[in-house]
């Protein structure tokens, strides 16, 4: 699985010539220590403001798309929720909850090649993003006012 750590990003961001400044490494540790929460910019800076006063809200923004434009990160744009980003760089599927906002990794069983379809097609993938919408564990528990109202698990005998 390629998990993005502290120290890959790191690595990675001084062999494109980058160097790993206080707030830099702040943003990192805040984006790896939230990665399972898929983080938008507000969390990254809100955490990294805790070890690095010198910090703006740009800044983060800034860092973030250089961290996607140079494929460190996946960014997840959204139209009616905060931006987020994304650190699990393995094909998934998006499991984004309606309620609380909530993102989940799940495994693709199967992955098709892009090099299948550019020889089948002529279509070049540049990228791919694969998401479900619809309420997760904690919101399908803990609510009774879900459309279509509280969801029932099918339970064997």
């Amino acid at each position: 699985m390629k998990q993005i750590t502290k120290e890959g990003l790191v690595r990675q961001l001084r062999e494109k010539g980058f160097k790993i400044t206080p707030q830099r490494r702040a943003i990192i540790e805040a984006l790896v220590d939230n990665r399972p929460l898929h983080p938008g910019a507000h969390l990254i800076f809100e955490e990294a403001k805790k070890k690095t006063k010198s910090l703006s809200l740009s800044t983060v923004y800034a860092t973030m798309g250089e961290f996607s434009q140079h494929g460190l990160v996946k960014s997840l744009e959204f139209d009616r929720m905060d931006n987020r980003y994304e650190g699990n760089l393995d094909e998934h599927v998006n499991l984004i909850c309606k309620r609380c906002g909530r993102i989940e990794d799940y495994p693709l069983p199967a992955l098709i090649e892009p090099k299948e379809i550019a020889g089948k097609m002529g279509f070049r993938v540049m990228d791919a993003r694969m998401e479900y919408y619809g309420f997760c564990r904690d919101c399908v528990t803990n609510q009774s006012d879900l459309p279509g109202g509280r969801m029932r698990r099918n339970r064997k005998s």
